[in-house]
């Protein structure tokens, strides 16, 4: 099978060329990485006893960053590689890991030649993939060569259960060649053991995501709130798709009816939209700045975030969370970059890619999944018009954090 696989793969890619070029001509984030995705690395590099840590976006490797740092720790003498598939994640790598990392590139693809570049090149001992990624060419090659590979954090939704159901003949044999599998949910250790992990590599970890911690010292967050002058209530609509900022920034112009005294700052997902958010927030008639221009909100209503890496931090100064990608896009990002600083979130009404943690936050009042922009724009009002309802809340969002923390120190301990 995996034989008929190697011979496939590159023929597929092959024949899909025209487009491939077409998409490297015309869009940016898919030329991120490209030349050394195909397997020209840094043939500079030079170490031994070397563990690769892969994250696929900005989500993955926000979650294994204590992950990193406590493994750094525990094994100074071992170098670290991080790779990503994204350029959003490789950027925020950069810019975490640019103290602890001896390198930082490029996820190969699964190619034969783009991954035997990548070992000749790295020669690591350990690989540890954030997630579910499952590439039979990476793993078999590792597998030959005696490199142990892990999967930490792992999931599987019930929608891709059932696709990886159909084809567990195929992912059977290569699940049998990672080293241990550490997943997410007892419910998602079971998933993959049904699918064709053997039993005793799989075990329930908890999640890395709870494990986060402020980055903040106090002064810093004085500071920051001091930066943008923040006195007022604020509402952060955090990490939007296109058509989400419209529907907070029409529950903030309801808001502001009654409470003209709250802020909004809205930070898109995707830098390239930013310019076109910024001109539809003047649109609405709000009188808007930039974070990259030193807004503060002393002179506007609303600010634009349209800086990379610093979202995580102006959750430590607003009053309330939007997260984004649940009205559009790709099933919702990480709430628990909010709920960090005690601070209650609301959503759209997929969240799929983290439908676990909102079952736990929405159990603990930390969290509302809105079923439709009337409930969303309810939810914030009740918590805006109601000081000991957001009180309440907020003090929801910390307490989670008290009962799911642990994940790293398991991760860590396994990882010898």
């Amino acid at each position: 099978m995996f034989v008929i696989y190697e011979i496939l793969f590159p023929i597929i890619a092959l024949l899909l060329a025209p487009v491939i070029l077409i998409a490297l001509i015309v869009t940016p984030k898919f030329r991120a990485g490209f030349m050394r995705k195909l397997g020209f690395y840094n043939k500079n590099f030079e170490g031994e006893n070397t563990t690769v840590f892969h994250a696929v976006s900005v989500g993955e490797t926000n979650a294994i960053t204590n992950t990193v740092k406590a493994y750094k720790e525990k094994y100074p003498e071992r170098k670290i590689i991080i790779t990503n598939t994204t350029q959003t994640g490789h950027d925020i790598a950069k810019k975490v890991f640019k103290d602890i990392a001896d390198e930082i590139t490029f996820f190969p693809f699964d190619f034969a030649f783009s991954v035997n570049s990548f070992f000749n090149t790295y020669k690591p001992n350990k690989v540890i993939i954030a997630e579910t990624e499952i590439w039979p060419a990476f793993v078999i090659e590792a597998y030959k060569r005696g490199i142990k590979v892990y999967i930490a954090n792992g999931r599987i939704s019930p929608h891709s259960y059932e696709g990886y159901m159909k084809f567990s003949f195929i992912f059977k044999p290569i699940l049998e060649k990672y080293e241990r599998i550490f997943m997410q949910t007892k419910a998602d250790a079971q998933r993959i053991r049904d699918i064709g992990a053997p039993e005793d590599k799989v075990e329930f970890m908890g999640n890395l995501k709870f494990d986060i911690s402020r980055d903040l010292s106090w002064e810093d967050q004085c500071a920051l709130r001091e930066r943008f002058h923040v006195h007022y209530p604020l509402l952060i609509a955090a990490s939007t798709h296109e058509g989400e900022d419209e529907i907070a920034l029409d529950a903030y112009k309801k808001l502001k009816e009654n409470h003209n005294e709250i802020k909004l700052l809205v930070a898109p997902r995707h830098p390239q939209r930013f310019e076109k958010v910024y001109e539809l927030i003047k649109s609405y008639g709000f009188n808007v700045g930039k974070v990259s221009e030193n807004a503060n909100f002393d002179e506007f209503d609303v600010i634009l975030g349209d800086t990379m890496g610093e979202l995580a931090k102006f959750f430590s100064f607003c009053s309330v969370a939007y997260i984004g990608g649940s009205f559009f896009g790709p099933g919702g990002h990480n709430p628990l970059e909010a709920n960090i600083w005690n601070k209650p979130v609301v959503s759209g009404p997929n969240v799929s890619n983290f439908k676990d943690i909102y079952k736990i936050l929405t159990e603990k009042g930390a969290a509302v999944v809105a079923k439709d922009k009337e409930e969303f724009e309810q939810t914030l009002n009740t918590w805006f018009s109601d000081l000991t309802a957001l009180e309440h809340a907020s003090a929801n969002a910390g307490a989670v954090f008290k009962e799911n923390r642990g994940a790293v120190k398991f991760l860590i301990n396994r990882l010898s």
